[in-house]
């Protein structure tokens, strides 16, 4: 396949190469065969750029970083050529630098970021104790390096002092990645290798790490090379991008190109495929198929499976790099690119002249009142201490206080917000899985928690509310069990619900439902274990295990979160068909807007957006995505990364004056958003805004002043900078 990369390298811009990367390969010797987890990859990196490598999970995203450090861990053996280029001195060969020259070469010249930034840390040593013995491994001034550390933790707008002197647990995760970045820039490389570093982020801090991502790159000289499967994150990073495909570069080129001008099929049907803000949800629509199997690679074009354009010459003729356009810097391995964009045609930039313009699903009936209502939900818990700690009274975290909210039949309310605001926390008091400090849960009427208690009157019991409202996990890896079959956990619910049902009646419906959502065949599917099944396949079999019980209403907690992007559209698809068919209501919890604009549009149900513990502002979608009007809602809306096919990128200032959320411990008097919001005012600082209607829209209510237009807060002195 070497003719196929051939021409990733004519490109007439790239003068000054950093890194030049020839007929990379990875094997690994299975039992089954062999798995060829890179295939002949070439590309060279320009010094100062940041390049953005763009693929689904198993594309082979990760394993070219491994790669360019000689990472490779064994029985994986790694073949071509790596050439580093120093601004001075003699080109090296990576691949045949010894132990203590790698050692040397992957800290001082390229560096690594790594997803997990806990796991990248000693938990039990501070945070300066491990700049301290990169330092003093690499022989350098651990007084001078100290000092960077301390202008790079500046940098990253954080207090140097409280971070050197943390352990790894105490920082948020926001944090962490953040110290991780300094870390990596601690010897000063040239290279920086960023595998998915904010995959784990909420919106608003993935945008701020970005945004820091531009301004280190900028100061500090540094070529980054960003992995990631999110491409409207990288799409307002990147320089240039490269797809991967089947462990392959199947695109590549300048940013905006790609955006405008995406001539392999599968890049377009990757950008049709994504949840975005911009774009009509009628457009989105899943790739079919899935990525082959490493062992398995098929054989002509990679992608003829799957694609639409496939013959007879994309099944027995590798295509090579054909050149798109005049000036040769974007380049598709596609026998039909040209025709590509015809076939596959992407939807204009969504044009919305007002919200009127917007149609959106009708939305459940709200006549015969509320299906499950919380009035004044509060939800306090007692932070754990140390041991020091032993004598002092223990601080209180307040996850959640004083939220109302009314969820009906057939409804769908989306809560969106950064991690630890209380989402989730409230979420599970709703559907009965967590007590609330204060106010009521009332399902049908009827308080469950009295109903726990005292038993209720007769008409109804509180083993029948546990069976109405259920839960669908984030991680369906870990909800599942991991000695069941797949068979054996879907029996359970039936067992327990429907006793009336014998064995074959239960088979029969638990191969209908596998079926429904695609997995087939099904036979096959009942005697898999957990493990034996991709993350999506996961979260189907969860799903059906709760749809089983017949439930009134799911919490759904991040449902797709840890799906590649291109299957979130097709499992959220899934799940409205899921809640026609059984007559469900969802409340789902989400950090992506984006996500939470779909399934709400699609249904016609509500997005609430929820700020350290409370709800700051609820509505249509339409409202929240078109004319939000809470500051924090503001913030949410610019951090979602947007696929500009005009490639005029996301842009703006940041609406956000301190990056990191405050303590939940100590939250800040008044309105707890001031300390962050850009439209702060004094009286913002003492008194606290109720809930009011924000806008003529229905359920368009937000906990601001600014929707008073006679509030004193018109009158009252700002407190930002400006």
């Amino acid at each position: 396949m070497t003719t196929s990369q051939s021409t990733y390298l004519d490109d007439p811009t790239a003068n000054d190469p950093v890194m030049e990367i020839r007929n990379a390969t990875v094997r690994f010797g299975m039992e089954r065969g062999e798995s060829r987890v890179l295939d002949d990859v070439s590309i060279d990196l320009e010094r100062n750029e940041i390049f953005g490598v763009v693929g689904e999970s198993g594309s082979g995203k990760s394993m070219l970083a491994s790669a360019l450090l000689d990472a490779v861990v064994e029985p994986g053996v790694l073949d071509g050529s790596i050439t580093y280029r120093p601004q001075s001195g003699e080109p090296v060969d990576v691949l045949e630098l010894n132990k203590n020259e790698l050692r040397q070469f992957r800290w001082e010249e390229v560096a690594m970021v790594f997803q997990g930034a806990m796991s990248s840390f000693n938990p039990v040593r501070k945070i300066d104790t491990h700049f301290i013995e990169t330092l003093t491994s690499h022989d350098y001034d651990v007084d001078e390096g100290m000092e960077r550390a301390r202008q790079l933790i500046s940098d990253l707008y954080m207090d140097p002092e409280r971070v050197l002197d943390s352990y790894p647990h105490e920082l948020s995760g926001g944090m962490k990645q953040r110290t991780l970045i300094a870390l990596s820039l601690i010897l000063e490389p040239d290279v920086l290798v960023m595998d998915e570093p904010t995959a784990a982020l909420d919106l608003l801090m993935q945008r701020s790490i970005v945004s820091l991502i531009e301004e280190i790159k900028e100061e500090y000289d540094l070529t980054i090379l960003f992995i990631t499967h999110d491409l409207p994150l990288v799409a307002d990073l990147a320089d240039r991008i490269a797809v991967m495909y089947a462990f392959e570069f199947i695109e590549l080129g300048p940013t905006a190109e790609i955006l405008q001008h995406a001539s392999h099929p599968y890049t377009r049907l990757l950008l049709k495929s994504t949840p975005n803000l911009a774009s009509p949800i009628e457009a989105m629509r899943p790739i079919e198929g899935s990525a082959p199997d490493p062992v398995n690679v098929p054989s002509g074009c990679s992608f003829h499976l799957r694609c639409p354009l496939a013959d007879e010459q994309c099944v027995d003729v590798d295509p090579r790099a054909y050149p798109v356009g005049d000036g040769g810097d974007h380049v598709a391995n596609c026998h039909y690119w040209e025709d590509a964009p015809e076939t596959i045609p992407m939807t204009e930039e969504w044009d919305v002249e007002g919200i009127d313009a917007i149609d959106s699903a009708p939305g459940p009936s709200r006549a015969d009142g509320p299906l499950v209502s919380l009035e004044d939900v509060e939800v306090h818990f007692e932070k754990e201490g140390g041991f020091l700690d032993f004598f002092s009274d223990p601080d209180t975290v307040q996850a959640v206080d004083g939220i109302s909210l009314d969820i009906y039949e057939n409804d769908v309310v989306v809560l969106v917000g950064e991690s630890g605001c209380g989402k989730t926390t409230f979420g599970k008091t709703a559907v009965g899985l967590q007590e609330p400090t204060a106010g009521s849960v009332k399902y049908k009427g009827q308080d469950i928690w009295d109903l726990k208690r005292t038993g209720g009157d007769g008409s109804m019991s509180f083993d029948a509310v546990r069976r109405a409202l259920q839960i669908v996990h984030q991680d369906p890896g870990s909800a599942l069990n991991a000695h069941r079959r797949v068979g054996t956990s879907l029996e359970v619910p039936l067992k327990r619900w429907n006793p009336e049902l014998d064995g074959n009646d239960r088979k029969s419906r638990i191969v209908s439902l596998l079926e429904h959502v695609g997995m087939a065949p099904a036979e096959d599917y009942i005697d898999r274990y957990p493990h034996q099944l991709s993350g999506g396949e996961q979260q189907r079999v969860a799903l059906i295990r709760a749809m089983l019980m017949n439930p009134d209403l799911i919490l759904a907690d991040e449902p797709v979160s840890a799906l590649d992007v291109s299957l979130r559209v097709e499992m959220m698809d899934l799940m409205i068909e899921l809640q026609e068919q059984f007559d469900t209501s969802y409340l789902f919890v989400s950090h992506d807007l984006s996500n939470a604009r779909y399934i709400a549009e699609k249904t016609g149900g509500r997005i609430g957006v929820v700020y350290l513990g409370e709800l700051v502002e609820i509505g249509r979608p339409e409202e929240i995505i078109h004319d939000p009007q809470h500051p924090y809602t503001q913030a949410l809306r610019w951090a979602t990364p947007e696929l500009d096919f005009e490639g005029g990128g996301m842009g703006g200032e940041s609406p956000v004056r301190n990056i990191d959320v405050p303590d939940p411990t100590n939250p800040p008097s008044g309105c707890r958003y001031h300390t962050r919001c850009p439209e702060a005012r004094e009286v913002c600082t003492t008194e606290h805004p109720e809930p009011r209607e924000a806008s003529a829209a229905d359920f368009h209510e937000a906990a601001c002043f600014r929707t008073d237009e006679r509030h004193e807060y018109w009158q009252s002195p700002s407190i930002t900078d400006d």
